[in-house]
């Protein structure tokens, strides 16, 4: 659990660092809107995104606080690992086509919800959440780069959320357990950049059929072999 905590922050810093100019002008014009009355209105639709990725987080925060270890424990087997990316595969096959027309501050409370119960379900061992939360933007008709953005900026409370869970865990961690954490660390870090790079360029083309198969033949190969 240490190990997980600690990569995950890796791919945190990965994505932090792709998303620091999205970043800092969200949490400007958040704070210029509850702080600076006379600016409120050229920054409401900042405002209005930044509480729709609130709202988004809600439901995946309350399902994981209370079921979480119950799910862990029942739920836990490689079959329903099966199950899980058969399912995956399937969300993504019947939105491979959509381009949607929406662009980032076209998004609606009603889609921010839609998008949070769709991720609330990734708390399921082997839904993949930017899979699911991508799904869900397109089936709320973002366009692709506005659905992939949202779905990694969604990525941020949640990661939070898990460090903060998870800063006891990493209280008893030896010092020779340093070198081998670090490098998990740096190799999350850098998987994650470049893998999202290359997410990136297969969203936009509107190439997700590739992932469908994939998840396909993964979740057959465990149907025949476990």
């Amino acid at each position: 659990l240490t190990f997980e905590i600690v990569s995950n922050f890796g791919s945190f810093l990965a994505i932090l660092f792709i998303f620091r100019h999205e970043i800092i002008s969200l949490l400007r014009g958040f704070f210029t809107y509850v702080f600076i009355k006379e600016r409120r209105k050229e920054v409401k639709k900042v405002f209005d995104y930044v509480i729709k990725i609130i709202i988004s987080t809600i439901p995946v925060g309350i399902t994981g606080f209370l079921f979480k270890d119950v799910i862990e424990e029942k739920m836990g087997s490689i079959t329903i690992l099966g199950f899980a990316f058969l399912l995956t595969s399937i969300m993504i096959f019947l939105v491979r086509n959509i381009k949607g027309k929406k662009d980032n501050y076209d998004l609606t409370y009603k889609d921010a919800i839609i998008i949070g119960l769709f991720q609330a379900v990734t708390i399921l061992p082997g839904i993949s959440r930017s899979g699911t939360v991508l799904v869900a933007c397109l089936l709320c008709n973002l366009k692709r780069e506005a659905a992939l953005k949202y779905t990694f900026l969604l990525y941020f409370p949640i990661s939070v959320g898990t460090m903060i869970l998870g800063v006891n865990d990493l209280s008893g961690m030896s010092s020779s357990m340093l070198m081998p954490y670090f490098l998990g660390l740096l190799a999350a870090l850098i998987v994650t950049y470049f893998s999202y790079r290359w997410l990136s360029n297969i969203v936009k083309k509107g190439k997700l059929i590739g992932f469908s198969i994939y998840c396909l033949f993964l979740s057959l190969f465990i149907f025949i072999y476990f």
